[in-house]
């Protein structure tokens, strides 16, 4: 089997990187990599090399890798998601209990004591009531986005008592299994707004997303609505957010995301990023990304995918697998098979207006496949 080559944008796992097996070489500084690995690394000004078949980001936000470049030379780009699913949902837990305690600053403030001796415990007594803050249970969540994350937090929310109501428009049967019976799921992102003591955000950023906190959704919230956001900076307009913290609409912010507008901001605990930043995490998340890494070079297997068809293969099934990313076409694919003689398989899925053939065949005389027109990109595994 022929040697293939990663590179390492960022550390990985090694219990993800020994999984690639003998006829792997992962590496931080490889030329020409076949496949890359990264979590937090931007590749948005990267050159992709030539023979770049597959990109995995260990995590499931694909922000810092260019997908549409990418689709265009026909790399198959892969994410994990649910890989780091229960360490984001343990935070937010976290952070919903800190936005009501003022734990945080009733440490900081603990602090300052240092040096009064005796008297510290009469000084604590004294000064508590500062940092009193209420009960989640009983209180209102509202989950914006039930996904992987986005499901664990609503269930962990039911089992620490509190009323839950979800909302996302492409909730599927599957992920509405996921969920607690006691969920409430609105088709309505303003029942969320209207009802809810704290917003959880677990949604992409995209053009849809962006903002979804601003000035108009506030206006729409409880008066000492709790925001939490460990989903992407940008879903919170920091302007609008920052103008109803100062005005008492929103009694705290809890972000993952650390900016410098809104570091130092009362009411405001900036996190540094720190969702899947757990071993367990780390592990789950390097894992995934080599065994779909392994699967897509040496099966043509499409697993977790952002920007092809799933599929899923078994061995090569002939003396030669050929898999194609092309246009999504009729004319393309009718071009594909007919310069085949004759095949042992065909499979061919779709994805917008991206398509992925695969064909075995025992007859290796076929010619160029990537000269058709429409034919992004193919490759032969023997």
């Amino acid at each position: 089997m022929a040697l293939y080559n990663v590179l390492k944008l960022n550390k990985i796992a090694k219990i993800g990187t020994d999984r690639l097996g003998d006829n792997y070489e992962a590496s931080d500084d490889c030329a020409n990599p076949d496949a890359v690995l990264v979590r937090s690394a931007s590749m948005h000004e990267m050159e992709l090399p030539a023979n770049l078949k597959a990109i995995a980001r260990a995590g499931a936000g694909t922000n810092n890798i260019p997908i549409d470049k990418c689709t265009a030379q026909g790399i198959a780009v892969f994410n994990t998601p649910g890989a780091n699913a229960n360490a984001v949902k343990e935070l937010v837990l976290a952070g919903m209990l800190i936005s009501s305690r003022k734990v945080v600053s009733g440490i900081e403030w603990a602090k300052t004591l240092k040096g009064n001796g005796d008297q510290v415990g009469k000084m604590v007594e004294k000064g508590k009531s500062n940092f009193a803050g209420p009960e989640i249970k009983g209180k209102t969540l509202g989950v914006v986005g039930l996904g992987a994350i986005g499901a664990l937090v609503a269930n962990a929310a039911v089992a620490l008592g509190m009323d839950v109501i979800g909302y996302d428009p492409f909730l599927s049967v599957a992920g509405a299994l996921k969920l607690d019976s006691s969920v409430a799921y609105t088709a309505n992102l303003d029942d969320i707004f209207a009802q809810s003591d704290y917003i959880t955000l677990h949604v992409p950023l995209n053009a849809d997303t962006k903002g979804t906190v601003c000035e108009a959704s506030i206006a729409k919230m409880k008066d000492g609505v709790r925001i939490m956001n460990f989903a992407r900076d940008g879903l919170v307009n920091s302007t609008d957010l920052l103008a109803a913290l100062k005005s008492g609409k929103i009694a705290a912010y809890v972000t993952d995301f650390a900016t410098d507008d809104i570091l130092g901001e009362e009411n405001v605990i900036a996190i540094p990023h720190l969702g899947a930043s757990t071993p367990e995490s780390e592990d789950n998340c390097a894992v995934m990304a080599a065994d779909e890494i392994k699967a897509y070079l040496e099966t043509g297997s499409v697993i977790n995918s952002v920007n092809l068809p799933a599929v899923k293969l078994g061995k090569v099934n002939g003396a030669v697998r050929v898999c194609v990313i092309h246009q999504n076409k009729p004319e393309v694919l009718f071009a594909i098979t007919s310069a085949f003689a004759s095949t042992n398989a065909v499979e061919s899925k779709s994805r917008g207006d991206v398509a992925y053939t695969v064909v075995d065949t025992n007859d290796e005389s076929f010619g160029d496949i990537a000269a058709i027109e429409g034919v992004i990109n193919a490759r032969t595994i023997k």
